[in-house]
C-alpha cells in the first residue's frame, strides 16, 4: 500500500508539474535599445495544409519566446482557400498585431495576397507582384477551370467578406483585394483607374506602392532583401530566428487526420494483450500507435512532448493497479485520469497565452476523436471475439502457463453460467484468463487477485459478456 501510495503522489505531481503554469514573475521594463527578436516564418510553394503546421509552429514558438516582430517570408503561386483561412486565424494569435509583417519575394498570387491581408505592413521586392485571386475548381483532367457562374458569385461573396474583415483590421484598403477576387469589379483609387473592369488586379511593387491620400496602395516600401527590410524595421542589431520545415508537416497532416484511427488501434492492440499471457507483438502495436499518435500531433505543432510524459505515467499507474498493487483502484483511475488528459490535451490546439482549461470550441474536436476512437475500439474487440477464436492465431495467443505444454481449449463466447457455479483455472487469472465450468473453457476475470492454473473459482457475478470469479 505504501508503494501504490508513492506512485500515485509522484504521478499527481508530474501532471501539477507539466500542467499548471506558475504565475507569471514581475517583469522589469527593458531598455529600448535593447535588440529585437525577428521570427520570420517562410510561406513558400503552394498553400496547403502542412503548410499550416509550420506556420502554426512558427507562430507558437514566436510568442513562447516573446518575440517582437513576426514576418512572413513569401513566395507562393496560391493554395487551398481552406488552407489560407486557417492560416489567418493562426496569425492572429500573434499578441501584436502592429508587429505582424509580410515581405513579398517574389510572388504573393492568389491565397498569398489573402494571407498578406492578415498582416499590418506589406513590403515587397523590387520584382514582386501581388494579386491575381479569383478562386477556381479542379477540373476532371487534374487542372484547373473556371467556377460555374453561381458557385463562382458565392464563393468570391464569402471569400470578399472574409479578406475585408482581415484587411480592414489591419488598415490596408479592402477595396483592392475586392479587385483581386472579382474581375467584375475593377480597382479605381480618387477618380484614377488602376486596373479596369473585366481584369483582375494584380499589383507590381511599383504599382503597389503608389500613395493616394497619404495612404499607399498595398506596399509600405519596396526592398532588394529580406535582411534590407528587416534592418529598416526592426534595427541593425535584430536577432533573428528564422523557422524552418522539418520535412515531416505534410507526414504531422497525415497522421492528424487518422487520429481517431490510430487511438482506435492502440486501444484495440491493448485489449488484445491485456487478455493474453505476456508482453508480446500487441502491446509493441499498441505502444507503437499511440507513439505515432504523439509524434504526428508534436510535427504539427499541436502539443509538445511533455504529454507523452503524462501519458507513459498513466500507463504506469494502470500498470500498477493491474499487476503489483490489484484491488487498489485509486491507481488504476487515476492512471486512466491521466492518459485521458494527455490524450485530449495533445490534440488540443492550444498557444502559449491560452489558459490552462481548453474552450468548448477547443475541446470539441478531440473530444470527437476520442468518442469515434472508442467506438471503433469496442467495434473491433466485439469482431475479434467473434471471428479470433476460430483462427489458428488464437490457440498459440492462449496457451496457459504451467507445466501444461498442450494448447488451452478455444474459449466459449457466453456460458449460462449463474453465481454460485465453480470450475477450475485452465491459465494463470492476472485478473483475466480462462476457467472451465464444465462446459468447456470461459473467459473470466477476477477484481483483482491472481489466481494459479488448476484452482479452483465460483462465479460472484455477471456483467454482460465479464464473468467475474474468486477463489473457492
Amino acid at each position: 500500500m505504501k508503494l501504490g501510495l508513492n506512485l500515485l503522489l509522484s504521478g499527481w505531481s508530474a501532471f501539477l508539474f507539466l500542467f499548471i503554469s506558475p504565475l507569471p514573475a514581475q517583469t522589469t521594463t527593458e531598455s529600448s535599445t535593447a535588440p529585437k527578436k525577428v521570427y520570420v516564418i517562410p510561406v513558400e510553394g503552394p498553400i496547403e495544409d502542412a503548410l499550416t503546421f509550420l506556420i502554426r509552429r512558427g507562430v507558437k514558438e514566436a510568442i513562447e519566446n516573446k518575440a517582437d516582430l513576426l514576418i512572413l517570408d513569401m513566395d507562393t503561386p496560391g493554395g487551398k482557400v481552406s488552407s489560407t483561412l486557417e492560416i489567418l486565424k493562426i496569425l492572429e494569435r500573434f499578441p501584436d498585431q502592429k508587429q505582424t509583417f509580410t515581405y513579398i519575394n517574389p510572388w504573393a498570387v492568389s491565397a498569398g495576397a489573402f494571407i498578406s491581408a492578415g498582416t499590418h505592413r506589406i513590403y515587397m521586392s523590387p520584382a514582386a507582384i501581388i494579386g491575381a485571386a479569383a478562386p477556381v475548381v479542379a477540373s476532371s483532367s487534374g487542372g484547373a477551370e473556371d467556377l460555374p457562374s453561381t458557385m463562382e458569385e458565392k464563393q468570391n461573396s464569402a471569400l470578399r467578406a472574409q479578406i475585408r474583415a482581415f484587411a480592414e483590421r489591419q488598415g490596408h484598403r479592402p477595396e483592392v483585394f475586392n479587385a483581386m477576387v472579382d474581375k467584375d469589379q475593377g480597382l479605381t483609387i480618387n477618380g484614377k483607374e488602376i486596373v479596369p473592369k473585366g481584369k483582375i488586379v494584380t499589383l507590381t511593387s511599383k504599382e503597389a506602392a503608389e500613395t493616394f491620400d497619404d495612404l499607399p496602395l498595398l506596399s509600405r516600401g519596396t526592398y532588394n532583401s529580406l535582411d534590407d527590410m528587416i534592418r529598416e524595421v526592426a534595427g541593425p542589431n535584430a536577432i533573428v530566428t528564422r523557422v524552418e520545415p522539418t520535412g515531416f508537416e505534410a507526414v504531422g497532416r497525415f497522421i492528424v487526420t487518422l487520429s481517431p484511427l490510430l487511438l482506435g488501434a492502440a486501444l484495440l492492440c491493448g485489449y488484445v494483450e491485456f487478455k493474453t499471457p505476456g508482453f508480446g507483438l500487441f502491446g509493441s502495436l499498441a505502444v507503437l500507435f499511440a507513439l505515432i499518435f504523439f509524434f504526428g500531433h508534436y510535427v504539427a505543432g499541436l502539443s509538445g512532448y511533455g504529454f507523452v510524459l503524462v501519458f507513459l505515467l498513466g500507463l504506469a499507474l494502470i500498470f500498477a493497479e493491474l499487476f503489483i498493487l490489484p484491488g487498489t483502484l485509486v491507481l488504476g483511475l487515476s492512471g486512466l485520469l491521466l492518459v485521458v488528459v494527455s490524450l485530449l490535451k495533445t490534440m488540443v490546439d492550444r498557444y502559449p497565452t491560452d489558459p490552462f482549461i481548453p474552450t468548448v470550441a477547443q475541446i470539441q474536436t478531440p473530444m470527437m476523436n476520442l468518442g469515434l476512437a472508442l467506438v471503433l475500439s469496442v467495434l473491433g474487440m466485439l469482431v475479434l471475439l467473434r471471428i479470433l477464436p476460430h483462427t489458428p492465431l488464437y490457440s498459440r495467443l492462449i496457451l496457459p502457463e504451467g507445466p501444461v505444454n498442450a494448447p488451452a481449449p478455444l474459449p466459449t463466447m457466453s456460458p449460462a453460467l449463474q453465481p454460485g457455479d465453480e470450475g477450475l483455472c485452465l491459465s494463470l487469472l492476472r485478473p483475466s484468463g480462462t476457467a472451465d465450468f464444465g462446459q468447456g473453457p470461459v473467459d473470466v476475470v477476477t477484481e483483482g487477485l491472481f489466481v494459479e492454473p488448476g484452482t479452483r473459482v465460483k462465479v460472484i457475478r455477471r456483467e454482460g459478456f465479464r464473468t467475474v470469479v474468486e477463489p473457492v
